[in-house]
């Protein structure tokens, strides 16, 4: 997603420096910042959050829109809705292999909105 960012923003390119705020407005779908090379890590991160929150959980009271409800709610509390990314040059000041997850939690998700805040000079 981070060559996505710097699509969708050309202004960054005007800035020496500053901060690119990202934030997902959804409960059920998290960011994060990870490696961004090897598409094994993605697998391995669902593998392990699906082993660590599994759905299907009989002490789960809140499941209106299926067994991956709750799963996917506590899923992006862990993992969190927001990331803010450095600039510096008018480049993302991310390590080389780094890159923005947009981590969808639900089975079938829909479309996902994001609010990008750039700040700088």
């Amino acid at each position: 997603m981070t060559s996505e960012v710097l699509d969708a923003i050309p202004e960054i390119s005007n800035l020496a420096v500053g901060l690119l705020h990202v934030h997902i407005q959804h409960t059920s779908a998290s960011l994060t910042v990870n490696e961004n090379a090897d598409p094994t890590v993605r697998q391995d991160f669902e593998s392990y959050f699906n082993r660590t929150v599994p759905e299907n959980e009989p002490y789960y009271l809140h499941d209106d829109e299926g067994s991956d409800d709750m799963p996917a709610h506590l899923k992006a509390s862990i993992l969190g809705a927001s990331v803010s990314l450095p600039i510096k040059n008018g480049r993302l000041n991310v390590g080389t292999w780094q890159g923005i997850y947009l981590c969808e939690h639900r089975n079938y998700g829909g479309a996902r909105r994001l609010v990008l805040t750039l700040n700088g000079e």
